[in-house]
């Protein structure tokens, strides 16, 4: 399918973004060590861990650098590993804490990123998981649990709720977890710095390049409009903007969500609502996730059924929503309102694997993107560099097919979302 390539959406990110890329489009045919499909976090991670190896690699975006999910969600560093119980089941008596390790491997490859290359992206430490129900907190101590049985270096601690609406200004919540490890963060400027990062070690970018075409062989060539790039490894990251190859398709939910922003908060207002700037989430499938930006905006997603991308339409569906939450806010004005595509798969398991021997793939992370892209940037790193033990991890997890995914997805996942919202309704 061939794709227009177009501009970033009318995000607050892109409103506010440190750099605006102008890498070149392909023109003509070119050869590297490692071709790359797809500029957004696991591209770009993918890209950077190549080039401090010191790899030629070519990365080849049919849009912009973070155009996709990697520069319009809700920036929240959540750690762990969706559907981490399937994979452990796999991985004998040692598995549970090898998944646990490379839940939060990330969230260090983040911080060292930033501290490395001066990545400019509002980086902060500090999330919440809040509690509705009484089930929520038996699964968040649950986890709390887990973090004492491997000694997680940050702080966290179980809030009451007396403490959670006191912390958070709101009396939606009956409890919580914090967790100073996980955080949140500017994500398109997060990307467009790695990207830069990557360049100054002799990566090559390209935008405005959709690909028509991988023809596969000894060497891979991935082909554009305008010209080609002919390479050892070919890595396709492309995960819910991905057209190109139907198996990769079909084994994908397109799932989108969506995020309003506010004008700046005054600062007493501000206080009274997260006077520790810390990015917070509810548990629910069809979830509600918030934080304030660097310049005190509340930012708040979440998902709902709608194809679109009007802001207004966006904004008159949430609003409504935060205001439950936090009914103070209900004089504020609301200068942004976008959505985008997720990749979920019916497992929750991230997919990795290979199309052919020299052609490998890393997709769906079912919400926990911001994470897991890094780390998987890293695995195909080490894959091209024939080092397979964390990408047979995820890899001999077969993906469920979905026939007709293509073709229904939206009417399929309407239907996902009415049997989740039953779902969180119990």
């Amino acid at each position: 399918m061939m794709m227009t390539p177009q501009s970033h959406t009318s995000s607050y990110y892109a409103a506010s973004v440190n750099q605006n890329t102008d890498y070149p489009q392909l023109r003509g045919d070119v050869s590297a060590d490692v071709c790359v499909v797809g500029a957004g976090f696991t591209g770009i991670s993918t890209a950077l861990h190549l080039a401090e190896r010191g790899y030629n690699v070519h990365v080849v975006e049919s849009n912009k650098v973070g155009w996709g999910a990697s520069g319009r969600n809700g920036g929240q560093m959540i750690g762990g590993i969706s559907g981490d119980n399937k994979m452990a089941a796999t991985l004998g008596s040692e598995g549970e804490r090898r998944l646990w390790d490379m839940g939060w491997a990330g969230h260090e490859i983040i911080r060292e990123r930033v501290k490395t290359y001066n990545i400019d992206c509002d980086l902060k430490s500090g999330y919440v998981d809040v509690a509705i129900k009484p089930r929520h907190i038996k699964d968040l101590q649950a986890h709390y649990e887990q973090l004492q049985k491997f000694d997680f270096p940050h702080n966290y601690q179980m809030l009451s709720k007396q403490e959670t609406q006191h912390l958070l200004g709101t009396k939606a919540y009956i409890g919580a977890l914090r967790n100073d490890g996980n955080g949140h963060v500017h994500p398109l400027n997060l990307c467009i710095g790695e990207a830069a990062a990557a360049v100054s070690l002799g990566a090559t970018i390209y935008e405005h390049s959709p690909v028509l075409d991988i023809k596969r062989g000894a060497k891979a060539t991935v082909v554009t409009a305008n010209g080609s790039v002919t390479a050892d490894f070919v890595v396709l990251a492309g995960n819910a903007y991905h057209f190109l190859e139907p198996k990769l398709r079909g084994i994908l939910f397109p799932v989108n969500s969506f995020i309003i922003g506010s004008e700046p908060l005054s600062d007493t207002l501000a206080n009274e609502i997260n006077s520790e700037d810390l990015a917070v989430c509810d548990p629910n499938y069809i979830l509600e996730y918030f934080r304030l930006s660097a310049d005190k905006r509340l930012l708040f997603g979440g998902r709902f059924t709608y194809f679109g991308s009007d802001p207004e339409v966006i904004k008159k569906t949430l609003i409504p929503r935060l205001l439950k939450i936090y009914p103070q806010l209900a004089n504020t004005k609301f200068d942004f309102g976008w959505g985008g595509t997720i990749g979920v798969t019916a497992n929750r398991v991230p997919q990795m694997g290979k199309l052919a021997p020299n052609i490998i793939y890393s997709q769906g992370y079912s919400g926990h993107g911001v994470n897991v892209t890094h780390l998987a940037g890293q695995i195909m790193a080490d894959t091209v560099g024939g080092t397979l033990e964390r990408f047979d991890v995820f890899a001999n997890i077969k993906p469920t097919w979905i026939p007709g995914q293509h073709i229904f997805r939206n009417q399929m996942v309407a239907l996902g979302m009415m049997y989740y919202k039953l779902v969180d309704r119990l």
